[in-house]
């Protein structure tokens, strides 16, 4: 996300965090308001962030050339749309 400081565009960081997924240690690069959005997702699933995780990444296709924290991010998308276009 760019924010405009003065005349200036700087990014907002991303946060890497180290998960376990299909039994594999991996990191995921990601802003913080999408891993905040990521564990309200999972704890209203019942479930750990790091299953939310393994989900998407297995949902992926293989001819699909998103990183994983693309994809991510896209879930995070399609699930706050989703909620805010529910009647």
């Amino acid at each position: 996300m760019l924010l405009r400081e003065g005349k200036s565009l700087v990014t907002k960081p991303r946060n890497k965090r180290s998960l376990t997924i299909a039994r594999h240690r991996t990191s995921v690069s990601l802003e913080e308001p999408f891993w905040t959005a990521l564990a309200e997702i999972a704890q209203q699933q019942g479930k750990s962030i790091a299953g939310l995780v393994n989900e998407i990444d297995q949902g992926r296709s293989a001819r699909d050339a998103a990183s994983l924290s693309a994809a991510i991010r896209l879930y995070v998308l399609e699930q706050v749309q989703a909620k805010r276009d529910a009647p």
